[in-house]
């Protein structure tokens, strides 16, 4: 049976907030705040997405959504030639794209970014991204939005990732990865996965 990994992230956050308001100074450092427990479980997510990816090239399953299936190789292969015109590691585009929707070409997220690399429709219009459901104009976007990041941070791909989910302001704002529980979980999933891959390459 597959650990409820939803309960348990309520639960944490519930003992987090509870620690939080007995113990402020506990929280006041983000970085640094995370409970073994917190940790624990961010490995379990990471784990249970690397393994339905693994399952998924394997059989070289068909993604699903609107028009023509598509293959994970051939998603694989648009990646390769997408990463190579904006100079990200193509092992990086897939780590964003695992975490942000699973390799679903039609998820759409409750505040509306929609894709494999669930863009939101603003951000979409402003990549020139026409239909955010075709995974090659989606992918192109979400890598020259990556892109455009990680040059405003000089290189700095965690900053990038934290302003990819939580905006640019958010993070110049904080002056680093903003301490918001979601977009921390976010970039310490995404590196996760992304050192994997390069070791695995």
């Amino acid at each position: 049976m597959e650990p409820n990994l939803t309960r348990m992230r309520q639960v944490l956050d519930r003992i987090d907030e509870i620690v939080r308001k007995s113990n402020p100074h506990i929280m006041e450092r983000p970085s640094q705040s995370h409970s073994v427990q917190s940790r624990f479980v961010e490995i379990l997510e990471a784990e249970s997405k690397l393994e339905a990816e693994n399952k998924n090239e394997k059989i070289k399953r068909e993604v699903s959504g609107g028009g023509a299936a598509v293959s994970v190789d051939d998603l694989r292969r648009k990646i390769s030639r997408i990463a190579d015109e904006y100079n990200i590691d193509e092992e990086l585009i897939r780590a964003v794209i695992q975490v942000e929707s699973g390799w679903r070409r039609d998820a759409v997220s409750v505040k509306g970014a929609m894709g494999l690399m669930q863009l939101m429709p603003r951000t979409a219009a402003m990549l020139g991204v026409d239909d955010a459901f075709d995974p090659e104009q989606n992918i192109e976007g979400g890598v020259k939005y990556l892109a455009q990041l990680t040059d405003k941070y000089r290189g700095d791909v965690e900053l990038a990732l934290a302003a990819y989910n939580a905006g640019p302001s958010r993070v110049d704002a904080a002056g680093g990865i903003p301490p918001f529980q979601e977009t921390q979980r976010y970039v310490r999933n995404v590196m996760a996965l992304y050192h994997r891959y390069r070791e695995e390459e």
